[in-house]
């Protein structure tokens, strides 16, 4: 008999601890790391050698929305092939559950608006066997995956299982409604929820074009269902807002931690509000910074969730939106193939009637950037999500005496239609992301993985960490980096059983050729539910992810292997 289901041999160890790196062997047996050492002794069923590489935990990525695609589909990539292990899903206060068969559509139109999926696609991928939270994490609980995932409860869907249409319409809640909503969060928490989240954000818009149902909420609302939050259950509030009146805001987090010890977590980000000509951010991130660290020197647990690069969004013929989508010559070729609708867009009419027209009903993205050209870059390998002011679309049409729009309108049609544009909207000045990144009390996340499937590819920002701000930048080490992406954001979701290469942990791992580790061109493929389509990216690097001591990608590829669960509340390293 062997002794070990399978040993990592001779690779270079990440601990995820944040410490010096070290050669040496990983034995796992039964889902959980056995034994780490120099040249372990005994055999083991299989063997994989790691010479000449890094051996990581996996990553864990606490910001996503797979909530309806953890329904329908095993593999939750682009996490799971981006070497994500586990996901905390429910963020900013959309999802699924509670539902009354009545909401379905209400809730669904919630998650196509603010999360950018396609109606469509849920309409006909979401089971819908479930009402209460509690029934829809025993839907999860038996869906094979190739990922862990953990759920928080959305405030969203709970308002109006409540409330109905007055939750929809952003009513108060009377004493009877917070009464029946911590009931409810309270049964879910026990269920093995990992906390609650909600949205105060103006960008966060049904797809019917309203507020969603918890933006204004009152923040004594926020307050009384924060107290059902328990930190010794390790459970957490997420938080999404406009900062409006940041101390008010700011109160909902430091009372929720002060009476229940639970963690408080919200985006925390960069916004040039004058550069994108709109009235944000009235928290610039410096005055948030301060928050975070006044509240820790009074012992509460609050942490920002930042981002590696900066928050962008992919416009073109093959994304969801670009400059000219909803433009009455553009819309009037429509469901005509691919070929022949490239070549009538080539046509110098039909271009001269798009470029003299305005967009009808664009989404909020492209009614803010449509000609912000300074901001606009053609996306081209290698993939820079910090590009140079010279090469933007304006720098470029200005250097050949050009109209932006007409040069953007050229380029999008070149790659036969396939060319992208990449625009960087938040967190877009390169000296603020490092200290973002570097402060004691923020995590590494908002990749947003689920979301925003026709426009935005971010959940590769654990990879660009390491290539941009390890590797090609030397802002931190790697071992600093590793750290980063697995043990800080596993310990925010007190997710105490993985994030580390240690005995009696969770057998979640990374083998990284870090030499070779570089992201690709995020591409279409149409494989949600109806045709819908979304974007996916691939990494070159990533040699193999084990999730509980199974290889579940070997150099970009599925094994097939299934072995993700869902996460129920706290959890624990096994007895070494």
């Amino acid at each position: 008999m062997d002794d070990y289901d399978l040993i990592i041999r001779d690779g270079e160890i990440f601990d995820g601890s944040g410490g010096s790196s070290y050669r040496g062997d990983v034995g796992i047996c039964d889902g959980l790391i056995a034994a780490v050492g120099e040249q372990l002794k005994g055999t083991a069923a299989e063997e994989i050698d790691a010479a000449g590489s890094m051996v990581t935990p996996g990553f864990v990525d606490v910001h996503t929305h797979y909530d309806g695609q953890a329904t329908w589909d095993a593999h939750l990539n682009p996490s799971s092939n981006l070497g994500a292990t586990t996901v905390v899903m429910g963020n900013c206060g959309v999802g699924f559950a509670p539902c009354r068969p009545a909401d379905r559509d209400v809730l669904v139109k919630l998650m196509e608006g603010v999360e950018e999926i396609p109606g469509t696609a849920m309409a006909e991928g979401l089971p819908w066997t479930w009402e209460s939270f509690p029934e829809f994490l025993d839907e999860l609980d038996g869906k094979p995956r190739d990922i862990d995932v953990a759920a928080l409860l959305p405030h969203g869907p709970l308002r109006v299982y409540v409330m109905g249409e007055r939750g929809v319409n952003r009513e108060p809640a009377n004493d009877e409604d917070v009464a029946r909503m911590r009931e409810l969060l309270a049964e879910g928490l026990d269920a093995g929820a990992v906390g609650f989240s909600t949205s105060r954000t103006l960008v966060h818009l049904s797809s019917t074009g309203d507020h969603v149902p918890t933006y204004q909420a009152a923040t004594s609302e926020l307050k009384q269902l924060g107290e059902v939050l328990s930190g010794e259950q390790g459970h957490v509030m997420q938080f999404i807002s406009d900062w409006e009146d940041p101390e008010e805001e700011f109160s909902i987090l430091r009372e929720t931690s002060a009476r229940t010890g639970a963690r408080g977590t919200f985006t925390l980000i960069q916004v040039d509000a004058e550069q994108l000509g709109v009235n944000v951010a009235a928290a610039t991130w410096r005055e948030q910074l301060e928050r975070l660290e006044r509240a820790q020197e009074d012992g509460l647990d609050i942490r920002g969730q930042v981002i590696s690069r900066p928050i962008g969004i992919m416009m073109g013929h093959t994304a969801s939106m670009s400059s000219f989508y909803r433009r009455p010559g553009f819309l009037a070729l429509e469901g005509l193939p691919w070929d022949e609708k490239m070549a009538r867009l080539a046509d110098p009419d039909v271009k001269a009637k798009i470029l003299s027209e305005v967009n009808d009903n664009p989404h909020v993205f492209v009614q803010l950037l449509v000609s912000n050209y300074h901001m606009f870059y053609p996306m081209e390998e290698p993939i820079e999500y910090l590009p140079a002011k010279e090469d933007s679309v304006a720098a470029r049409a200005e250097r050949e005496g050009r109209d932006p729009q007409e040069w953007l309108y050229d380029y999008l049609l070149g790659n036969d239609g396939r060319n992208l544009i990449y625009i960087p909207v938040v967190n877009a000045d390169e000296g603020v992301i490092p200290e973002l990144l570097a402060h004691p009390h923020t995590v590494s996340a908002l990749g947003d993985g689920g979301a925003h499937v026709g426009s935005i590819c971010d959940t590769s920002s654990n990879i660009y960490l390491l290539t941009k701000w390890v590797r090609e930048k030397g802002v931190f080490d790697l071992a600093q980096g590793i750290r980063m992406l697995t043990r800080q954001p596993a310990e925010l979701y007190s997710l105490n059983d993985r994030g580390l290469i240690a005995p009696g942990m969770k057998a979640d791992i990374n083998i990284i050729d870090f030499d070779r580790l570089q992201l690709r061109t995020p591409h279409i493929v149409h494989d949600l539910p109806a045709g819908g389509m979304r974007f996916l990216q691939n990494a070159d690097g990533l040699l193999a992810t084990l999730v509980a001591g199974r290889v579940i990608y070997r150099n970009g590829e599925a094994t097939g292997a299934l072995p993700g669960r869902l996460v129920r509340g706290r959890q624990q390293p096994a007895a070494a």
